[in-house]
C-alpha cells in the first residue's frame, strides 16, 4: 500500500472518530465503539457516559488519586487537559497528574506498589513488563494511531517488503514502534530479527540518519514522525492503523490491582473520566490543543490539532473487547520473540485486564 493510501486511511479514521463522538451517528452500524457486546450503550461526548461503561459514575465522597502520565506526549493531551475541563472533578475525583519520565518497568512498579494509583501508556511497551508479574490491571484502551514508519522522500523503499536487508532507525530497542513494526514486517515476509538491522538514535537525529542514508526507514511516534513528514524529509510507509490493526487501541489505562479489587467503583470512575476526555478531544481538538500548550514542548495548536485528528480518539476498548485486543497483541509479540512462546496468550490477557464496569 502506498504512503498516500496510509495517510488517507488515517484521515478517514479521523472522520470516523468524529462520528463516534456523535450520539446520532454512533447508532449507525459500523460506528459502534469497541466495548463489551452486552453493554448496549452508544458513544457520547460531554456529559454522556462512554459506550460500554454503563451509567455515569459519581463517587459519594471525593477520592484522591495519583495518575502517572507523560505530560509532553501529544497523544495523551486529552488526559493532560482533563483537569481544566473538569472531567475528573465531576466524578468526585481529586486527581494529581504525576509526570513520569522513567522506564516502563519503574512506572509499572510504581503503580503496582501504590506510589501511583494508575497510569496511561502504550500497550506494546507495557505487555512485556506485565509478563514479569506486576500487579497492574488494564481497564481500557483509549485510542489508536500513535506509531508511524517512515522512509525518505524519493526512496526506493516503498513497501514493507522493500526493507528486507535494510536498516531501521529507532530510539529504543524495546519501544512500542519497534515491537509493532516488527510484527507488521513479519506478516509481510520480512524477519524482523534476522532480515532487518535496528539502529539506535536520539529522536531528534532520526531524520538526519534517514537523510544521510544511514538507515532506510525510521519509526517512532508523534510529534517527531509527524514533523519529518511535514518538513518534506520523509513519507509514511506504514502506521499502526493498517490492516487488522485499524480498530485496535495502542494506548491503555492501567490501575493498581489493589484498587480494582478493593475499590472497583473508583477504578471505574477514573477510567470513565479518561475516556470522556478522549471523546471530548474528538469534538473539541482546538480546545484540547490550546490547553496542552502549557505542557507541550516546542509545539503549536495547529500541530497538536493535526496529530489528534490522525489518531482514533473516538475508539475505546473495555471489557471483553479490551481483552480480545490484548490477546491479539500478545499473540503477535510471540511471533517476533518478545513475549515468551510458553505464555498462554488468552489466559495472560484475561489476567492483566479487568472489566471494572461489570
Amino acid at each position: 500500500m502506498a504512503a498516500f493510501d496510509h495517510l488517507t486511511r488515517r484521515r478517514l479514521l479521523g472522520l470516523t472518530g468524529v462520528a463516534l463522538a456523535s450520539p446520532l451517528l454512533a447508532s449507525v452500524p459500523g460506528f459502534a465503539w469497541a466495548a463489551d457486546e452486552h453493554a448496549g450503550h452508544n458513544a457520547g461526548g460531554g456529559d454522556a457516559e462512554p459506550a460500554g461503561t454503563g451509567e455515569f459514575i459519581k463517587l459519594a465522597e471525593t477520592r484522591k488519586l495519583k495518575l502517572a502520565v507523560n505530560l509532553n506526549a501529544v497523544c495523551l493531551a486529552p488526559v493532560v487537559i482533563a483537569h481544566g475541563q473538569g472531567f475528573f472533578t465531576k466524578h468526585n475525583l481529586d486527581v494529581e497528574l504525576v509526570n513520569f519520565g522513567n522506564s516502563t518497568e519503574v512506572l509499572l512498579e510504581a503503580i503496582a506498589t501504590g506510589k501511583a494509583d494508575a497510569g496511561v501508556g502504550m500497550a506494546l511497551r507495557w505487555l512485556k513488563a506485565l509478563e514479569q508479574g506486576f500487579d497492574v490491571k488494564l481497564t481500557a484502551g483509549t485510542h489508536g494511531g500513535c506509531l508511524r514508519l517512515l522512509s525518505a522522500v524519493n526512496s526506493p523503499v516503498q513497501k514493507l517488503e522493500d526493507l528486507k536487508g535494510k536498516a531501521i532507525g529507532v530510539t529504543d530497542m524495546a519501544s512500542p514502534d519497534r515491537n509493532f513494526f516488527s510484527i507488521l514486517l513479519k506478516k509481510h515476509g520480512v524477519d524482523p530479527v534476522r532480515d532487518v538491522e535496528w539502529r539506535l538514535y536520539p529522536a531528534d537525529l532520526l531524520g538526519t540518519a534517514l537523510e544521510r542514508g544511514e538507515v532506510q526507514a525510521v519509526s517512532g511516534s508523534d510529534p517527531f514522525m509527524y514533523r519529518l513528514i511535514q518538513g518534506g524529509k520523509a513519507r509514511e510507509l506504514s502506521n499502526n492503523l493498517v490492516e487488522e490493526y485499524a480498530n485496535l487501541s495502542c494506548c491503555v489505562v492501567g490501575v493498581t490491582g489493589k484498587l480494582v479489587r478493593d475499590e472497583k467503583r473508583v477504578a471505574a470512575a477514573l477510567t470513565q473520566a479518561i475516556l470522556e476526555a478522549h471523546d471530548y478531544s474528538v469534538k473539541n481538538p482546538e480546545v484540547v490543543a490550546k490547553g496542552f500548550q502549557a505542557h507541550a514542548l516546542n509545539t503549536s495548536v495547529e500541530e497538536v490539532k493535526a496529530i489528534l485528528h490522525d489518531h482514533t480518539h473516538g475508539h475505546h476498548a473495555v471489557g471483553a473487547a479490551l481483552t480480545k485486543e490484548i490477546v491479539t497483541y500478545v499473540t503477535d509479540l510471540q511471533t517476533v520473540e518478545v513475549i515468551r512462546k510458553s505464555t498462554d496468550a488468552v489466559a495472560f490477557s484475561k489476567e492483566i485486564t479487568a472489566d471494572v464496569f461489570n
